[in-house]
């Protein structure tokens, strides 16, 4: 599938996938710019890319798992979604788990990208039908 891609700077890369789209699902997303992010405070990290993402699909975004588990650092709304609509400047918001401020430089890869197919819905209000677990809720399994 073809996404058309806008860059909004010079120092823009396109995602990419680091070992081919036969391996990964995911596609990296690069920083445009150098940030330091301090410890339980979100930061919006650019770029320097928008979408023109077809009807019927969105752009998932996952934190990094080397950034996770090596300094804390992942996304405050993950999965964070990009919907078709969108034409504006993808900004990755990052959050620093750790106890340390962590510095984020130009052109490190900051995030995941992922393309998903959805369904549109229409609502039909009306009775529910019976199951073996009803409202049963957290918990309710026992585990």
């Amino acid at each position: 599938m073809q996404i058309k891609i806008k860059k909004l700077s010079p120092k823009a890369g396109l995602p990419e996938y680091a070992h081919g789209p036969e391996e990964d699902a995911g596609l990296d997303v690069r920083s445009i710019e150098g940030a330091v992010l301090i410890p339980n405070i979100p930061l919006a990290v650019a770029t320097g890319l928008a979408f023109e993402i077809p009807p019927g699909y969105e752009v998932q975004l996952r934190p990094r798992s080397g950034l996770a588990l090596k300094y804390a650092v992942t996304l405050a709304n993950s999965p964070a979604t990009i919907d078709p609509g969108y034409r504006g400047e993808l900004k990755v918001i990052l959050l620093n788990l750790g106890k340390v401020p962590y510095e984020i430089k130009e052109g490190d890869r900051i995030a995941q990208m992922v393309v998903s197919k959805y369904e549109a819905v229409t609502w039909d209000e009306t009775t529910l039908a019976d199951s073996v677990r009803g409202e049963g809720g957290f918990g309710s399994s026992g585990r």
